[in-house]
């Protein structure tokens, strides 16, 4: 029951869709530059020394916040560069539809050589005359410029690549979101697994203390050699619950390392504990706005639903005529013999407008435009499907919490219990007042509740954790000072 309780972080994170550790570590500099500012700022003030649960292969210790690992995680993590890029990339997407509101200029040149001339033959006077026509040599070269004047489909295709725009932000802001979520994970499970080590700590020099009574004991023969082996044995036994417990701390730690993108043997500790975040989480229910407009799956929806309507109205404007205007400016010459030499370059220019008006193909643009109403409506059926199940989602992690947060304060009470019901039975065995064999159920009691106890707390951070990321609360990153590199465009 022991082990079961004490791996349920390292359990979690492996069976949710975090991020697993990959074998290749990646080096972020940035990353690393800030958690060496830190420790560096940590020297100044205290000296930094490895931690008493530290992997011995461990050279460098660091007390973080989880303010700070998200702060670390949203420099260089590479899903939300990609993100970022992405933007970047629609960006210019924009801006290439953009080009085609401009003129397009070109320039083309051609030489042509006669092998052989054309000949006309014709009847003068009774006689038949042949006469050869044209230039052994021809050059033509000029420059020729078209512009829209009026393009509809041209315009509205400019609007949809705003909304697609939006879409890449909504991926980065929902990318950011779940890497906060994350690292949330990894940090309270490296809390639960640093509280669990700790309780199994205290019960295994507990349990040290014990033994060395009752060898004391023996060798003035007032205790059996069965009592000194039972004893020892309880020791030996604990011994194994403890390495378990450290290889979840180092499991813990390393989840949260690749979060960060921080590739050195670093020994992250958090700065506060399970018990210290108790005292502030009580009123998380009461101050919490059960708003879905921040929900990355009901915008991005919205963005859909955008892009729609305006393909609708795209699929309309279809119908519309376009009108084009043209010039082209062009020099040639004929000659012959020597193709470099004696040449004359007559210039000649042509402006010309070009109307089109769609009269019939087949009924592909009706068609076409009835499609995009169809799939706007399915767009809008999904996003009422869509609240139903969000709102539904909500109401059932608000009342886990509260049930949570229930759990805390009866586990609290069980702790103050079997604390209480151990420091009776450990004075009567002193005395010689009480049996091993009860104040081991004791002690494992003891263990068992505040293990319990522990646990609670962490189902609750876990659990607010992912309340935020489903209602898409973006303080969770403003309170660490960060904001998006890029602004986002107006609609």
């Amino acid at each position: 029951m022991t082990s079961a309780i004490l791996l349920s972080a390292t359990l979690l994170l492996a069976g949710s869709d975090t991020v697993q550790p990959q074998p290749v570590m990646i080096e972020y500099p940035a990353a690393e530059q800030a958690v060496k500012r830190a420790m560096k700022a940590q020297a100044d003030s205290v000296p930094v020394v490895p931690t008493a649960t530290a992997s011995p292969s461990a050279s460098k210790s660091i007390v973080l916040s989880r303010q700070q690992c998200i702060d670390i995680a949203l420099q260089d993590n590479p899903t939300i560069k990609v993100a970022d890029m992405e933007i970047q990339r629609m960006d210019l997407s924009k801006l290439e539809t953009r080009a085609a509101l401009f003129p397009s200029v070109d320039f083309s040149g051609a030489y042509q050589r006669s092998l052989a001339l054309q000949t006309i033959s014709m009847n003068m006077g009774g006689q038949t005359q042949s006469i050869k026509m044209g230039s052994d040599n021809t050059w033509n070269f000029g420059f020729s410029a078209t512009v829209p004047l009026f393009a509809p489909t041209l315009w509205k295709s400019l609007k949809i690549s705003d909304t697609q725009i939006l879409a890449s932000y909504e991926t980065a802001r929902a990318s950011r979101l779940n890497l906060v979520d994350q690292v949330n994970q990894a940090y309270y499970a490296l809390m639960l697994a640093k509280a669990s080590y700790e309780v199994l700590q205290a019960n295994y020099e507990l349990a040290k203390y014990n033994a060395d009574i009752y060898s004391k004991q023996y060798s003035f023969g007032t205790a059996t050699e069965y009592d000194v082996l039972r004893s020892q044995v309880a020791v030996t036994n604990l011994e194994p619950e403890l390495l378990e417990a450290q290889i979840a701390i180092d499991r813990c730690r390393l989840q949260l390392r690749v979060l960060m993108g921080i590739a050195d043997d670093i020994v992250i500790d958090p700065d506060v504990t399970l018990k210290d975040m108790e005292r502030d989480m009580y009123d998380y229910v009461a101050r919490i706005d059960r708003s879905l407009a921040g929900n990355t799956d009901l915008r991005s929806l919205d963005i859909q639903a955008e892009m729609a309507d305006r393909t609708v109205e795209l699929r309309k404007w279809a119908f519309l005529p376009t009108l084009g205007a043209s010039l082209n400016i062009n020099w040639n010459a004929l000659s012959n013999g020597n193709a470099l030499k004696n040449q004359q370059f007559h210039p000649y220019s042509v402006l010309g407008f070009q109307l089109s008006i769609p009269l019939f193909q087949g009924g592909s643009r009706y068609y076409g435009l009835k499609q995009a109403e169809v799939q706007s409506k399915e767009i809008r059926l999904q996003r009422e499907n869509l609240v139903n199940a969000l709102n539904m989602q909500v109401d059932l992690a608000v009342e886990n919490i509260n049930k949570e947060v229930r759990q805390i304060s009866s586990s609290a009470e069980g702790v103050r219990q079997a604390e209480k019901a151990r420091s009776i039975m450990q004075k009567s065995f002193e005395i010689g007042a009480g049996s091993f064999l009860t104040l081991r159920d004791s002690e494992v009691a003891e263990v068992s509740a505040k293990l319990t106890y522990y646990q609670a707390i962490y189902n609750y951070l876990i659990s607010t954790s992912a309340l935020d990321l489903l209602l898409g609360r973006e303080e969770e990153l403003r309170n660490i000072g960060y904001s998006f590199p890029i602004n986002q465009p107006k609609k």
